[in-house]
């Protein structure tokens, strides 16, 4: 075993001239972090401990009854320190649940888990109890997650204290239904009909599509629980109105499940730092705007119904600076707020930002160009890279070998290091190859400016990703941290090598879609050690060519990493897809990043969450370890009904993000959500959230294709509009057997449906490479709803008659707002200009006889023939219109994780087949149109 050392100068032609310097040994090897083994086979007494910030909250909290403090609450020194791990969330949750929800008296101290849980075997996290099939049993089918806009009083959580809400000293409350005058679930059946249950007739509804975007349903609470409740845009529910049983949930056919955007940027976010975390002594919920006061002395949990002290310091209230009126604290008037928590949430001390880049470096990579693209996004964003004076930052390149790089202060400049031998990757100086950022700053600036000249005439084909993961995990097993793979071939050498599996002809299969699970677990084993040792992997893959995502995807879905993908990415051949990867490496390179994070969801006594959608590892049956956690970033939890709810008019849910800022704090976010209990089916109805559950099917049919087949996801979809359509009308009278009718709550869930069904991710019968495949699938289980429902369901304008009527006011721009169109070829007129928003891409269509004036103001073009077939940019013109339309546009790229590529499509030209993909309304050879898929449901249910 031999490395050789050289400067990066010295590398300019060819990479294999490395110049010999000396001969060393190699040193001990670093500790793996936990094993594959230690998850797949549920082994955790054999499992490492992993390395984290926080301890087992049942450790913290005899921890806490050891040391005489009041476990209601986690006193703290108020210096702004991180947090701890299980600490995050209380206990062992079912057990806690068992105690005497009205007892003050002290229960002994919870026994800690023996060991965190392991990680499933299969592709996706599964759940702790055996689920029901697929598509029928929809109570325990799998969730997905997902975020929206709100919509106006959505509930967003109230800038200033104006707490109006129950009364604070009220009598005691032996449970939650004796809230139910004072707090809402106000039942429909006493009330007018609600227009969520006006019954339609789908087949005769020609215009099924609002003209503005669909808002989530606000949950029917009373006004002062509508203030304060969780905004939608951060925690959502497939259902506003919980069945009282779930006897009731099945007879309704409709899916249960949280959807989750828990780290996402906020503009207003109450940031608590106090000596006191008041949370509930059983089961360890934080106290939120849904608790109830006994008195100035007691509170009583929502979860678990506890009685719970209140500690002296939360009686004094830091913003109206009075005393006695703990129903007035902050921690009580939001819904989301944010703790900076105390060294009692930390075993170590918080981690520094670190981040690796670990860059292919072959012949395929150098063609590609992405590496003048990279280097140049880092050093104009170097200074901006999320972190404070302890940052650190490191690179490695590979092919056939790996190669570090030496930028230690005092060097004069960067040193490469080359290991050749693959099959045992060792770091041949540890201490050197990851740097403080400010202290070599000049050497990191050199060896960015030297790296894309450096392989320019390299011929080597080969890619050791394998054994280049191995080493970046032994790099950062010490802190953890984030590594950024950029990958653009198939791995060739080593560990973790991979053999095409794409057969061409196979594409357009109608039934048989094979490979769209992992050929190796070994991307898997190594995710799972990293997040052991709190280090993300993300992935970057720039492909022309079959790359097997299938399998790669594997290390950023269980290290909580993200997977982005580029395909047929070329500098010069490509350049919308070079300009997408600038602009979405400006944004990943300088967004808010929380590392060594945990998340826990807790929910009201008689509820029980089961099975996990996201990038994450199922640390325990209710804790998902994130070993990073972004902005972007969304989760699900699949709910099911485990006691009957009748002794509550009212259930609420609590998710809590424990994790280390990029300046060292310990923090913990908290979301809680409260929404009314109901008996009837009719209310179960009226408060379906139906983007909510077409998310949540998405996800849920992701992981049916590959523990089954695409087909019988395709066919799950099917069953379930069947089985809800079926189920409501069971329970209207007088309905027209030959009529196909819904609430109006579910009557875009057949649209939605055979978008799902025409979207890559499951389509049939056309040509869809496996990758793209894949891609389609990774997108859908990690984006909140805001994203994807623009992926499943895009959104057509008409822009070239856009005027000021309905606009709406950014930033000191007027940005129009035109209606939606429905997604068919007879909204489309060839005298106008029409734009599709499909989340991560743009079409703009221009219809042959489109005015002229609209094309030179708006394209700078003279007529419809001089508009060239690729173009990408709409110019910078000094005219109304394209002012207007610039500013729409620019409007709705706002806020978006990826950075959409704009197409200007032109009618007849061969660039509008993909754009007419996207009519999800019409038919194609292979799929129903919107009519023939009605028809084809209601067939369905009247067999």
């Amino acid at each position: 075993m031999r490395y050789t050392f050289i400067s990066v100068e010295m590398i300019t032609a060819q990479q294999e001239c490395t110049v010999p310097k000396e001969v060393y040994h190699k040193g001990p090897k670093v500790k793996e972090g936990m094993q594959y083994g230690d998850y797949v086979n549920n082994q955790a007494s054999s499992a490492p401990t992993p390395l984290s910030s926080t301890s087992d909250d049942e450790e913290e909290e005899e921890e806490d009854e050891e040391a005489g403090v009041d476990s209601s609450s986690t006193t703290s020194s108020a210096s702004p320190m991180p947090n701890s791990y299980d600490a995050l969330e209380g206990g062992s949750y079912p057990d806690m649940l068992s105690s005497s929800a009205s007892s003050p008296a002290p229960d002994p101290a919870p026994e800690p888990d023996p060991a965190p849980a392991p990680a499933p075997a299969s592709s996706a996290p599964q759940p702790s109890k055996m689920t029901k099939p697929f598509g029928y049993g929809y109570p325990t089918l799998q969730p997905g997650y997902q975020n929206a806009t709100a919509p106006p009083n959505s509930g967003v959580p109230p800038s200033s204290p104006g707490y109006s809400g129950f009364q604070p000293y009220a009598q005691q409350y032996p449970g939650m239904n004796q809230l139910s005058s004072g707090l809402g679930g106000l039942s429909l059946q006493s009330s007018p009909q609600p227009e969520s249950l006006r019954p339609i007739n789908l087949t005769q509804e020609r215009n099924i599509l609002p003209v503005t975007p669909v808002w989530a349903p606000v949950p029917n609470l009373n006004l002062d629980l509508k203030k304060l409740n969780c905004s939608p845009d951060s925690f959502r529910c497939t259902l506003t109105n919980i069945p009282q049983t779930q006897a009731l949930l099945n007879k309704a056919k409709l899916p249960l499940g949280l959807l989750l955007h828990p780290f996402r940027d906020l503009t207003q976010l109450p940031v608590i730092t106090s000596n006191t975390i008041v949370r509930c002594r059983s089961c360890r919920t934080y106290i939120n705007p849904f608790v109830s006061f006994i008195d100035q002395r007691r509170w009583k949990c929502n979860l678990c119904y506890r009685v719970n002290d209140v500690p002296e310091e939360f009686m004094y209230n830091p913003l109206t600076r009075s005393y006695g009126e703990p129903h007035k604290r902050p921690e009580v008037q939001n819904s989301t707020v944010e703790f900076i928590a105390s060294s009692d949430y930390m075993l170590r001390p918080p981690q520094p930002a670190v981040y690796l880049f670990v860059l292919d470096v072959s012949h395929n990579a150098v063609e590609a160009g992405y590496l003048t693209i990279l280097c140049q996004s880092l050093l104009e964003n170097l200074d901006k890279l999320p972190g404070d004076s302890r940052t650190r930052i490191g690179f490695m390149t590979f092919d056939s070998t790996i190669h570090f790089y030496n930028l230690q202060e005092g060097l004069s400049q960067p040193q490469m290091l080359i290991v050749s031998d693959i099959d045992d990757v060792f770091l041949p100086t540890p201490d050197s190859l990851l740097v403080n950022l400010y202290e070599s700053k000049e050497l990191i600036k050199d060896l960015l400016n030297a790296l894309p000249n450096m392989f320019t005439n390299t011929r080597e084909t080969h890619s050791a990703l394998g054994p280049a993961l191995q080493a970046a995990f032994k790099l950062m097993s010490p802190t953890g941290g984030r590594v950024s793979v950029f990958q653009t071939q198939l791995p060739s050498l080593g560990a973790g090598l991979l053999q095409s599996r794409e057969d061409p002809n196979q594409r357009s299969s109608t039934k048989v879609v094979q490979h769209l699970g992992p050929a190796t677990d070994f991307y898997k084993k190594l995710a799972l050690d990293c997040s052991g040792q709190q280090t993300a992997v993300d992935l970057f893959l720039l492909s022309s060519q079959y790359s097997d995502l299938a399998s790669l995807a594997c290390m950023s879905k269980y290290s909580a990493g993200c997977i982005y993908y580029y395909p047929s990415f070329h500098y010069t051949h490509n350049p919308s897809q070079a300009e997408k990867l600038q602009k979405d490496l400006k944004r990943y390179l300088t967004r808010k990043i929380g590392f060594e994070a945990v998340m826990r969801i807790r929910c009201t006594k008689g509820l029980s969450m089961h099975t996990f959608h996201g990038n994450f590892f199922v640390r325990s049956t209710d804790l998902l370890s994130l070993a990073n956690i972004n902005p972007d970033a969304g989760f699900a939890v699949q709910l099911s009904i485990e006691e009957n709810l009748t002794d509550t008019s009212l259930v609420c849910f609590q998710t809590a993000l424990l994790y280390t800022s990029s300046k060292g704090e310990r923090r913990i976010r908290v979301h809680t959500l409260c929404l009314p209990v109901v008996s009837s089916l009719a209310d179960v109805y009226a408060g379906v959230d139906v983007q909510a559950a077409i998310c949540l099917l998405a996800n849920m049919a992701v992981d049916r294709s590959v523990s089954s087949s695409l087909s019988d996801a395709r066919d799950a979809l099917v069953n379930a509009v069947v089985d809800s359509l079926s189920a409501y009308g069971s329970m209207v009278s007088n309905l027209q057997h030959s009529a196909l009718i819904a609430p109006s709550s579910l009557k875009l869930f057949p649209l939605y449906v055979l978008a799902l069904l025409k979207q890559k991710a499951f389509r049939t019968g056309t040509s869809t490479r496996l990758d793209d495949r894949v891609y389609a699938m990774c997108q859908i289980k990690c984006q909140p709803l805001v994203h994807l429902m623009k992926m499943i369901h895009p959104n057509l304008y008409r822009i070239d008659r856009l005027t000021d009527e309905g606009a709406i006011h950014v930033n000191d721009k007027v940005v129009p707002q035109p209606p939606l169109q429905k997604l068919s070829a007879e909204k489309l007129t060839r005298e106008g200009a029409f734009l599709m928003d499909c989340g991560s891409v743009f079409y703009i269509w221009i219809g042959k006889s489109c005015d002229n004036h609209f094309i030179e103001d708006v394209l700078g073009y003279p007529n419809f023939a001089s508009i060239p077939q690729k173009m990408t940019h709409l110019p910078e013109l000094d005219t109304l219109s394209s002012e207007r339309a610039r500013s729409f546009i620019t409007w709705l790229r706002d806020n978006r994780p990826l950075s959409p590529i704009l197409h200007v499509v032109k009618d007849e030209s061969p660039a509008k087949t993909e754009f007419f993909q996207h009519l999800i309304e019409d038919r194609t050879e292979a799929a129903f149109s919107y009519y023939e898929f009605l028809l084809h449901i209601q067939h369905q249910i009247c067999k």
